[in-house]
């Protein structure tokens, strides 16, 4: 049977290093590209009517880059976010982050929360930033969390499930996602959404992100579409 329409899309949006390296560009040239095809798929994801669309935008891992690309990516970002702030008006769709906020400069959390806060009433899609986001990471944090509820008396171990594990997560409230995109033809997760991943449909591009497209979101869409969902069933 063919599925409905994904209410949520997670993308690890790859391939933006090597898409400017094929023009003969520093990175940060991509990395503005890059930037530029997620505006025009958000816009594009909202009128289709796609709920949540969480993107991989900084990991834990990308600390390890060169200084003036790590730099680079942090002015981009403070970028998107004025830009955001500045068309707050006419735009519809609500933003927040997941990931440790905490390793990032003080001025770029401001506007992060100060995002957050005026996008907060919009009623359209769901953009979820992933900001210093690794999996393991994210469950980590989550296991000293619960541990610490439990140590107070706050929870039992009786209470533990799935559930109430998930609600300790930077994705709690938000539905896992049914499509996980990969773009430039890299075939794994990089420690992206571990937990929530667990029964999403995987699609791979070999488009570069900066070349991915609505053509190109379509096309997952409908590989999507096609595919018999049996969660562990027949």
């Amino acid at each position: 049977m063919e599925n409905s329409l994904p209410k949520h899309i997670a993308i690890i949006m790859d391939g933006n290093g090597r898409w400017a390296k094929k023009r003969f560009m520093p990175r940060s040239f991509g990395h503005r590209a890059g930037a530029q095809t997620l505006n025009k798929l958000l816009k594009e994801a909202d009128k289709i009517g796609i709920e949540h669309i969480t993107v991989y935008a900084f990991s834990t891992e990308n600390w390890t880059r060169p200084k003036d690309e790590v730099n680079s990516l942090m002015n981009l970002l403070r970028e998107y976010i004025d830009d955001y702030i500045k068309d707050n008006e006419t735009s519809n769709i609500k933003i927040d982050s997941i990931g440790d906020l905490s390793r990032l400069d003080e001025d770029l959390r401001n506007k992060i929360n100060t995002l957050k806060e005026i996008s907060s009433c919009k009623k359209g899609l769901n953009l979820h930033i992933g900001l210093n986001y690794g999996g393991r990471d994210e469950i980590i944090r989550a296991v000293k969390k619960m541990y610490g509820e439990l140590k107070s008396g706050s929870i039992k171990e009786s209470d533990i499930n799935e559930e109430l594990f998930s609600s300790y997560l930077d994705t709690n409230g938000i539905p896992d996602p049914e499509l996980i995109i990969r773009t430039s033809g890299e075939m794994r997760l990089s420690n992206f959404l571990p937990w929530q991943s667990t029964y999403s449909e995987i699609y791979i591009s070999d488009k570069l992100w900066p070349d991915f497209n609505i053509k190109e979101l379509n096309k997952a869409i409908e590989h999507y579409k096609n595919r018999d969902r049996r969660f562990g069933g027949r």
